[in-house]
């Protein structure tokens, strides 16, 4: 028996949609990054692109567990002395730009590098439950009914 190294040929990418309305941010963060790396596939391989493509609607309706929505800051530097920037998470859910909070989760729990940057094209947020890629016909999946943990009952 010798291992299996998938090569481009091999690899088979589908399109799968989910619906944040009402998840917890690092439970869907941990699930959307594990099928954008392919580990949930048997033919993974490490140095290889083999995940799926990920559509994530009503981004701006996810939920933070705890008292996060307002104690978990994001920083950025302008480049210039002094230029530390914050923002809590509140803010940027209520914000132009809701789905950066899903991005940045995903994309701090997927390698960096070029085959990490390669992974995140693979995914697409969405603010409100229209999407661009119904030509894909991307299958859905319930992140809710996968455990009774991934949704947050109480605001």
């Amino acid at each position: 028996m010798k291992t299996f190294s998938a090569t481009p040929a091999d690899i088979e990418k589908k399109w799968f949609v989910i619906d944040a309305e009402g998840i917890v941010l690092g439970r869907l963060a941990a699930l959307i990054a594990t099928r954008l790396r392919g580990k949930h596939k048997p033919s993974y391989t490490p140095h290889m692109d083999c995940g799926d493509n990920i559509i994530v609607i009503n981004a701006e309706k996810v939920k933070l567990s705890g008292k996060k929505m307002d104690d978990k800051i994001y920083y950025w530097h302008t480049g210039h002395p002094g230029g530390i920037k914050q923002r809590t998470a509140r803010e940027l859910l209520e914000g132009e730009h809701a789905e950066r909070v899903v991005t940045k989760a995903v994309k701090r729990m997927i390698p960096s590098g070029p085959l990490g940057n390669a992974v995140m094209k693979n995914l697409r947020v969405f603010v409100g439950a229209e999407h661009s890629h119904a030509a894909q016909n991307p299958e859905v999946i319930d992140v809710a009914a996968m455990n009774i943990k991934n949704t947050r009952s109480r605001a």
